[in-house]
């Protein structure tokens, strides 16, 4: 049986599956979006994601804010416990590459759980890209669709 990916977008990436389409990269954010529903990949999130969305939500877009976060929070995303290696990984990366916790704990959460965050920041992707792990919106791809399983004839 093939292994699901798993994918860790950040907030970037989430808030495009609610923000007016016109962003740059929202189609690869709804093609995340359906690769998720379509349980082609597996995502998993820090909890801060929706204090992150709902920040920016309620701020900009105060009138949307209830029925976009509601829309998010309906995907049922699952959402890591903290845990000590997850924890001292975001300090490391966000000493290491002197970026900001926030987007460590995404990153680090990929790296401890074998997958790849996704995230629109281009600036962060740049920044660490040797530690792996990481990988900018517009370069992702969903997964090649394996062909159905079954008898062959002939």
């Amino acid at each position: 049986m093939p292994v699901v990916p798993l994918v860790v977008p950040d907030a970037s990436v989430l808030l495009k599956w609610v923000l007016p389409s016109d962003k740059p990269d929202a189609d690869k954010a709804l093609l995340l979006r359906a690769a998720i529903q379509d349980e082609a990949v597996d995502a998993l999130l820090p909890a801060l994601w929706l204090y992150e969305v709902g920040n920016t939500i309620a701020r900009r877009f105060p009138v949307h804010a209830p029925s976009w976060l509601s829309a998010l929070m309906k995907f049922g995303l699952e959402e890591a416990s903290p845990s000590q290696p997850w924890i001292a990984k975001s300090l490391e990366l966000t000493q290491h590459y002197e970026v900001s916790f926030y987007d460590a704990a995404y990153h680090a959460l990929a790296l401890i759980h074998k997958g790849v965050f996704v995230t629109a920041d281009r600036r962060y992707v740049n920044r660490v890209r040797e530690a792996g792990s990481v990988i900018a919106l517009a370069e992702w791809y969903p997964p090649l669709k394996s062909p159905p399983r079954g008898r062959t004839t002939g």
